[in-house]
């Protein structure tokens, strides 16, 4: 019995065809760019009629999706795109599908996942063995946040919109960059993931370089057209820069990894997630070595009396790229259960 699984982002789509024979095996799988597309359906077919000889059609499937999922119905935050469960499902005669949100499919697949996925920030200490309940913190284009409970029987996942949460600043520099951003982006309120994002990375670059000592600095320019166009990735020259030794950028980079930790700290608290934090999402891979720092996990912990307690939280880095991919195989898999 074969499954089809889906990541669908505003920037990539990954389809793929699994089995399982003992574990999760992937048979076929496809990249689209989103941008060369104006519908999902169209890529659907594309994929469905492009299958290589001997690969049986799917029966059950979960696709994971850059938004939220109500009533089986999703509008992809970043595309606009619309797309039903029951229209999709019949679309490609399957007997079982299910829409879900992008970070929310994450609880599905991290107790699959091998030791080449992840790895571990914090060892931490866990504390229940019957009833493990993990939080998925994930940092890309935005901000991703999600619940799960994990039993030997079952597996329940709580997708959430916290990132969309107010932002909280803690010292005068977080005020400033706070009030700025409101200030240049026209909001009456700014939300976490206008700070904890790769976005954030580069709204804080583009903070930093408004200032008076940045007027000779070789991102000036970059930055002030970035916010137009994206395809210049000014959080990623920002933080190549201070890979390589810009003080400018390494403090960018210092106040966006605490902001990051701190929001982290806040999420562990909220859902008392003994049995593990997992950082997720695109910008875990690239800053990985900056969320093993003591920046972030000194902020992470840096909660008052409740110092200890985050202490002994496992904290896990999700590596893999496809790890949506695989999360989504996952649960169509627990589907056909």
């Amino acid at each position: 019995m074969n499954f089809i699984a889906g990541d669908i982002g505003g920037t990539k789509i990954l389809l793929g065809i699994f089995t399982w024979e003992n574990k999760i095996i992937k048979l076929y799988q496809k990249k689209y760019l989103s941008s060369d597309w104006n519908a999902f359906r169209p890529i659907l077919l594309d994929f469905i009629t492009s299958l290589p000889n001997g690969i049986q059609p799917p029966t059950y499937g979960c696709f994971a999706l850059a938004g939220p999922v109500s009533n089986g119905s999703c509008e992809l935050t970043n595309l606009g795109w619309k797309l039903n469960q029951d229209e999709i499902q019949k679309s490609i005669n399957l007997s079982s599908l299910e829409l879900i949100n992008d970070v929310g499919v994450l609880i599905y697949g991290i107790p699959f996942l091998n030791s080449r996925q992840f790895v571990q920030v914090q060892v931490g200490k866990e504390k229940s063995q019957r009833k493990r309940t993990i939080a998925v913190l994930a940092a890309g284009t935005g901000l991703g946040i999600a619940k799960g409970i994990i039993t030997k029987k079952k597996i329940l996942a709580f997708p959430s919109e916290g990132g969309h949460s107010e932002f909280s600043p803690r010292t005068k520099t977080e005020w400033e960059l706070s009030e700025w951003l409101k200030a240049d982006l026209k909001l009456e309120r700014l939300s976490i993931e206008r700070v904890v994002s790769g976005n954030g990375l580069g709204h804080i670059a583009r903070w930093r370089l408004k200032q008076t000592d940045a007027i000779s600095h070789p991102l000036k320019n970059i930055s002030e057209a970035w916010r137009l166009n994206k395809e210049l990735d000014l959080p990623s020259l920002a933080s190549k820069a201070a890979k390589n030794g810009d003080k400018m950028m390494k403090e960018v980079l210092s106040l966006w990894l605490s902001a990051y930790g701190s929001v982290a700290g806040d999420l562990a608290l909220q859902e008392l997630c003994e049995s593990g934090l997992w950082i997720g999402g695109g910008a875990t891979t690239k800053q990985l070595d900056g969320i093993r720092s003591t920046t972030f996990l000194e902020s992470l912990k840096r909660k008052g009396r409740f110092y200890k307690y985050l202490e002994e939280i496992p904290v896990m880095a999700i590596i893999d790229p496809e790890a949506g991919l695989f999360s989504a195989a996952c649960r169509a898999r627990m589907l056909a259960e």
